[in-house]
């Protein structure tokens, strides 16, 4: 088995020489640079990965995990444009380095290009990578749909919270999963396990990043912390401390004030505040709860995937790796 580490260099490579188109270069400097802005490679990575336990080519899983990491980016650039973003992993978004309607048609040429990339796969790989692509790509629309409904709701419940993220970010672990399965040659019963285990440890993942977002350590999180309470988005985190009537009207005031009409030092005050909040009322705990349920639900699926002892114990080290954060 491959490590991790070399996976996402020959990933890299890859990704280089195979993603090229230079003209008309308004179109395709963006492409290129947002897939040059860095990021952990992580779903691109679970596709080589998923097709190597189970006995397949990394190399023939390649252009599948190219069009997942290309679809990814894709989805941020176009997230990025709606949220009125200035930043992408420290760097300056497509939309503000170049326009609007660049960012627009380079994210719809990003798409295309994600599917153009099946092309190289047989007939049978072919459609079975399309079905589940496209039932996933209209998840992550579904997703975004229901993460842009929720910003004007105050009525959002805990699963209505969880079905979101699961669509939004979740799917997509699972289809990167399950189209390295498919290259090898599983039967369909199997994919869904791995698909499952994707879901699971996507909707750790995210709740982890949602712990994080207030908890988290600015030298090592990557963006900024305090950045959903600063939007008053309606987190795991917040859903499961408004749980507690103690707290809840404070809570509710505290995120109805617009972080636009506030200074820096008043919103530094909400966070401050905000984060008290979160742990006397047991949200804090209640989500660190949740991240290892949804973990733990992952690591019991490993042990019934059919690949190897050695291919188990890899997986098991991936997924406790990704959520050591946490800790």
């Amino acid at each position: 088995m491959n490590e991790i580490s070399q996976l996402r260099t020959v990933f890299l490579e890859a990704l280089n020489s195979r993603v090229t188109a230079q003209e008309p270069a308004s179109l395709y400097d963006p492409v290129h640079y947002i897939l040059q802005l860095g990021g952990k490679r992580l779903r691109p990575i679970l596709t080589l990965m998923s097709a190597q336990m189970y006995g397949g080519n990394i190399d023939k899983a390649m252009d599948a995990a190219i069009a997942v990491e290309v679809f990814h980016n894709f989805t941020l650039l176009h997230d990025d444009i709606m949220d009125d973003a200035d930043l992408r992993r420290g760097k300056e978004t497509v939309h503000v380095k170049w326009d609007v309607n660049t960012g627009i048609l380079s994210g719809d040429a990003m798409l295309i290009m994600a599917y153009q990339l099946f092309n190289s796969y047989n007939p049978e790989t072919f459609y079975g990578l399309n079905q589940v692509f496209s039932k996933t790509a209209l998840e992550v629309c579904e997703g975004q749909q229901y993460d842009v409904d929720f910003e004007t709701r105050d009525d959002v419940t805990i699963s209505e919270y969880i079905n979101m993220i699961k669509l939004k970010t979740s799917v997509l672990v699972g289809c990167a999963l399950q189209m390295g399965a498919i290259i090898a040659g599983v039967d369909k019963k199997e994919q869904q396990l791995i698909y499952d285990y994707g879901i699971n440890i996507g909707l750790a993942f995210q709740l982890m990043d949602d712990y994080l977002d207030a908890f988290g350590d600015p030298a090592t999180f990557g963006k900024e912390v305090g950045g959903d309470i600063r939007e008053n988005k309606k987190t795991y985190l917040y859903l499961k401390s408004i749980e507690d009537q103690g707290c809840a009207t404070e809570l509710k005031e505290w995120f109805a004030m617009d972080y636009q009409e506030m200074n820096e030092e008043q919103i530094e005050t909400k966070k401050e505040t905000v984060k008290v909040f979160f742990e006397e009322s047991g949200g804090a705990l209640a989500t660190q709860d949740a991240i290892k349920s949804y973990t733990d639900k992952a690591l019991n699926i490993i042990e019934q995937l059919a690949i190897s002892d050695d291919s188990k114990k890899q997986l098991t080290a991936f997924s406790l790796d990704l959520m050591s954060r946490v800790s």
